[in-house]
């Protein structure tokens, strides 16, 4: 089967990538999928790439073949998966909820991957802030691929690599300058094995959390399937208020609520904070629009006016730390 190389990136990313798939040769019998995240906004990403790689780099278009010796960039706003359709490696696109506030996010496509191609998977985590692609590289080492992640002491942002190694039983962990040589070697090795060898035992399938979660992408599932995975956890989604369950042994924890959105617990604390912060926000101005009504137009209560004077102060305060 054809070899897949998978890597995942975010804040300082560019540069990495940049000199990564600059050192890929053309005849690379593999097919590269790069998801960075960049949300809905243009990106020049495979522009940017093309001008040292070798390969040819474009976006990823919804059903079009994987073939070897090409590199295929998740386009903006959308998840990029893959799937085999009668024998034939495809790319799939899919607006659905965003995972780890994000889309595209990494784990989606790392997850697609495991469960498609099993143990021809290369999945690599570069530089980035909080805990995605971790979970998607645990889909790849469950169902028999391998694990490369950049070193987290020469990342930009080390959050991602450092998660990874944390969670996963890593392959390798090397500097971008040797990153391109070694997911070279790593699809050569699996393409042409050695005729004398004992071929390789049989993959493990998927793993249940995975398949599970790939339908979620799809628009596919719903509470029956998260049920299967999960617990009721007592948190809300933030995007969307339904119920968030717990997904059971996941490390580090991770949460999904029944429409598909799906948190680590690190990145659902970051959206909490900015929720807070947006409410004490919203709190000071409407306190302070009271405080104007007060003086301006009731003229009735100095004591009132007061004491808001001194909960607008105590808001400022919080807002200030």
């Amino acid at each position: 089967m054809q070899k897949l190389i998978l890597i995942g990136a975010s804040a300082g990313g560019v540069a990495a990538l940049t000199h990564i798939t600059a050192a890929l040769p053309a005849d690379l019998p593999a097919t590269v999928l790069i998801v960075m995240h960049i949300g809905a906004r243009h990106s020049l990403l495979p522009d940017i790439l093309q001008k040292r790689c070798p390969l040819p780099v474009t976006h990823a278009v919804d059903r079009a073949p994987l073939l070897p010796g090409q590199v295929l960039v998740a386009p903006p706003d959308c998840h990029l998966t893959v799937e085999q359709h009668d024998g034939q490696p495809r790319a799939r696109l899919w607006h659905g909820p965003k995972e780890n506030y994000t889309r595209p996010a990494i784990d989606p496509l790392f997850r697609s991957a495991a469960a498609s191609f099993d143990g021809h998977v290369i999945g690599a985590i570069l530089t980035g802030y909080l805990d995605d692609g971790t979970a998607g590289l645990q889909a790849i080492k469950a169902c028999g691929g391998q694990a490369v992640v950049q070193d987290p002491q020469e990342a930009q942002v080390p959050d991602m690599p450092a998660s990874a190694i944390g969670n996963v039983a890593v392959d390798h962990v090397l500097r971008v300058a040797e990153m391109g040589a070694l997911l070279t070697s790593l699809a050569a090795r699996a393409h042409a094995p050695d005729a004398a060898s004992a071929p390789p035992p049989e993959p493990p399938p998927a793993p249940t959390w995975v398949n599970v979660e790939n339908r979620f992408v799809q628009g596919q599932a719903g509470l029956p399937d998260l049920q299967r995975i999960g617990t009721p956890s007592g948190y809300t989604c933030p995007e969307c208020g339904g119920a968030l369950w717990q997904i059971n042994g996941a490390k580090p924890a991770r949460l999904r609520c029944h429409t598909g959105h799906a948190f680590t617990a690190r990145v659902l604390a970051h959206m909490q904070k900015d929720a807070v912060e947006a409410a004490l926000w919203s709190a000071l101005r409407a306190l302070q629009e009271q405080q104007r009504l007060e003086q301006e137009l009731l003229h009735d209560d100095p004591l009132r006016v007061e004491q808001l004077q001194a909960d607008i102060i105590t808001l400022q305060e919080l807002l200030a730390k």
